[in-house]
């Protein structure tokens, strides 16, 4: 974990001063309601469909459980006895009161926590891959290189107010786990031919109305020019960056327009005059950060335990709960695990109070009081022992989180939709129970093998449903919910030779009852055509194009023409 300073703490208790007297004299009419508006913003709080919603930063991702039990007592206390662990890894109350989120931020300072730009025209939390720090393939561990651009991009005065929202993503390892290529600006550590640490930026990439990859605008950054460089591409973002039209503010429509390589031009004749400056980073400077974060203590332990092989011989439920939600570490004796959110009836990413409360026990007994959020809305204990596998997987199944679906069908990644957003079209949430009940049978999940599901509400696409190997939109049709299926699309390359890439529509869209009937044909026309058990979902897709999925869906020209004509006549 990594532990506060003086001035962090500072900077977290001034803000809340700061907003209680902004909240305090919106309240008595003395800031309207456009005044108040980038206010709140900058510090979390959105008016949803029904009630406002607070965004809780949890940087990185990473999460102690002295601050998870404080999530649990504010959520009690604050809210409805649940949160919503986000696709950037931060957790969502959707039913503060107003006059109490300042309460609840002086609440979060006291564990080192706030809501400081999760939303508004500012940094958006950065996110990374939640394997940081014990993942096999690392590089670097990216938790220290998140908190260097954290610090450095909080409260920067020349991007408080950037044309639109900006992301970042941090991947330290082989593997991207962060979806690097779908971000603003995505950094992707990587060695020279001499040993040498630096990072590949991407820049351009985001989803939403425009979906795009971004493009590499440097092969290799060296580690030492990484603030100064990214300075530069913030400073032509915000000098050419469009504030008249929200739909074309992103820089990945300024990327496109001027396209690739003038904007890498551009970066670089404004490098030209930050390189070198005073925000290149020195050794000493990343050995202060390194050692602001606690370490776990490992135990020297043998590479297996006697106790963990005769389970996983004998206990076949435990031995599939292993295969899919237990992960390689980097020490030996010790594993990763992933707490599934997903369990069918459940939304996805949701959680109780009481279960926040347990998993911090949790936490403390088998992962080193240390837990992660991922962006696919779970949560991770990074640390737990092989001789304590068996204990914890009893323990996780009487909560509801042993559900051996991590990479398969059912761990399906959902915003909340028009259940809560005033931006959304269409519900997220029903249609995600209704796939989870057609394909609740685990044995049949494991035949039909990896396979990502994305559902966005909206065009904003907070489900990442452009980048899900199957991804469904809501859109909105004459006031009536409807459903459109992309395939195609992937995160970012896990498996060698496999990128980003977005997915296409298939056709015309569907009610939402149709949807889980459309999800089987889709996989039935997969399994029909894959060539052995090891290839997966996407990787069909890619080898034989869209067109026999259209047609297992649609019929041939005739019956797709006649579906076009029948949904119209719905609409």
């Amino acid at each position: 974990m990594y532990r506060y300073d003086e001035i962090d703490q500072k900077l977290v208790d001034e803000r809340v001063v700061q907003f209680r007297d902004q909240t305090k004299r919106f309240l008595a009419g003395k800031l309207s309601e456009d005044e108040f508006r980038a206010l709140r913003l900058r510090n979390g709080l959105y008016i949803q469909r029904y009630a406002p919603m607070l965004r809780i930063a949890i940087p990185y991702g990473l999460l102690s459980t002295k601050q998870l039990r404080k999530l649990a007592q504010i959520t009690d206390k604050y809210d409805r006895g649940y949160g919503h662990f986000s696709t950037r890894q931060n957790l969502q109350l959707n039913w503060p009161k107003l006059e109490r989120v300042p309460d609840i931020l002086a609440e979060l300072a006291t564990v080192q926590m706030h809501a400081i730009q999760t939303s508004g025209n500012s940094f958006r939390n950065i996110t990374t891959d939640h394997f940081a720090g014990v993942a096999q393939d690392e590089i670097v561990d990216s938790f220290v290189w998140c908190e260097i651009i954290r610090q450095w991009s909080t409260f920067h005065p020349e991007f408080s107010y950037l044309p639109r929202k900006f992301k970042f993503a941090v991947n330290g390892a082989k593997s991207d786990r962060a979806a690097v290529a779908v971000h603003d600006i995505g950094l992707h550590a990587v060695k020279d031919e001499k040993g040498e640490v630096g990072f590949r930026v991407l820049v351009g990439g985001g989803l939403g109305r425009t979906p795009a990859i971004g493009f590499v605008i440097r092969d290799f950054l060296p580690w030492r020019h990484l603030l100064t460089y990214i300075e530069a591409i913030l400073r032509v973002y915000n000098r050419y960056g469009r504030r008249d039209n929200i739909h074309k503010a992103r820089i990945k429509i300024l990327v496109k327009e001027r396209g690739p390589e003038k904007f890498r031009e551009e970066v670089d004749a404004e490098w030209a005059h930050l390189k070198d400056g005073a925000a290149t980073l020195v050794p000493e400077e990343i050995a202060r950060i390194e050692g602001r974060f606690t370490r776990p203590n490992y135990l020297r332990l043998p590479a297996t335990d006697a106790r963990f092989e005769a389970a996983l011989a004998t206990d076949r439920a435990f031995a599939n709960w292993h295969k899919r939600n237990v992960h390689p570490h980097k020490k030996a004796g010790y594993a990763a695990v992933t707490l599934s959110l997903k369990k069918t009836g459940v939304p996805p990413g949701d959680v109780t109070v009481e279960q926040m409360e347990k998993i911090a026990d949790l936490a403390d007994r088998y992962s080193f009081g240390e837990l992660r959020v991922s962006h696919e809305q779970n949560l991770i204990f990074a640390d737990v022992q092989l001789s304590d596998l068996h204990l914890l997987w009893q323990d996780v199944r009487a909560l509801g989180f042993a559900t051996p679906n991590v990479g398969l069908l059912t761990n399906i990644i959902c915003c909340p939709g028009g259940d809560f957003c005033s931006l959304a079209n269409a519900k997220s949430i029903p249609v995600a129970e209704a796939i989870q009940q057609r394909f609740d049978d685990l044995d049949y999940l494991h035949d039909i093998g990896e396979i990502d599901v994305n559902i966005s509400g909206c065009m904003n696409a907070c489900g990442h449903h452009h980048v899900g190997h199957i991804g469904i939109l809501g859109v909105d049709k004459s006031g009536e919910e409807w459903y459109q299926i992309e395939i195609g699309g992937n995160q970012g390359e896990i498996r060698p030779g496999r990128g980003a890439s977005l997915g296409k529509v298939i056709g015309p869209s569907f009610a939402r009852a149709e949807v889980p009937d459309v999800i089987e044909k889709l996989i039935e026309c997969y399994l029909a055509r894959r060539d052995s058990e090891a290839e997966r979902f996407i990787d069909v897709v890619h080898r034989v194009g869209a067109e026999p999925f259209k047609e297992s869906v649609y019929g041939n020209a005739d019956q797709r023409a006649a579906h076009r004509r029948g949904q119209l006549a719905s609409a």
